[in-house]
């Protein structure tokens, strides 16, 4: 068995909610195999209030949590990339930065929770179920057999989890 740690980089435009519940879920459940980061096309500059309280209310640290440019990750001595995951469609659409290592890709799109309008409730059951639909992507991801699979089996793999059908909960509107 590798003591390979993988770096993971999350990717959305505003990296304030869910690339920044994909680093914070992956470094959990990924721990000691995984490190995981996240950052945005266009941060917003600030991780919105309800993804720092759904993470806490989980009990996450959230001292890692800050909006952060994608940039960072594309200068010399940022970490090496092994995978890069776009969260939603809007920076999966966009001309991402060449990545050092050429990490390998796959979109994941989510809803965006911080985009629902309506009650707090509605509000906050938005970014509750963007963590759950992460969390079984993610989840499916750590438990994968990086060092048996082909480059070519893996990315399939990758691609399939950004298909899963998460539609367990219907999707706030």
């Amino acid at each position: 068995m590798s003591d390979k740690i993988y770096n993971v980089l999350f990717l959305c435009t505003g990296n304030s909610a869910r690339s920044i519940i994909a680093e914070a879920i992956l470094n959990r459940l990924g721990q000691g195999k995984f490190k995981a980061y996240s950052a945005g096309s266009q941060p917003k500059g600030e991780v919105h209030p309800y993804t720092l309280q759904l993470l806490k209310g989980m009990n996450y640290d959230t001292s890692f949590a800050r909006s952060k440019n994608w940039d960072e990750f594309a200068v010399p001595g940022a970490p090496q990339l092994d995978f890069v995951f776009t969260v939603c469609d809007n920076a999966a659409a966009e001309a991402c930065p060449v990545w050092p290592g050429q990490p390998m890709t796959a979109h994941w799109g989510i809803p965006d929770p911080a985009a629902v309008e309506g009650t707090d409730s509605e509000k906050h059951f938005a970014f509750a179920d963007a963590y759950r639909m992460l969390n079984h992507r993610i989840s499916i991801f750590v438990s994968l057999p990086m060092t048996s699979l082909d480059k070519l089996s893996l990315q399939k793999r990758l691609q399939e989890i950004g298909a899963t059908n998460d539609a367990a909960n219907p999707e706030v509107a």
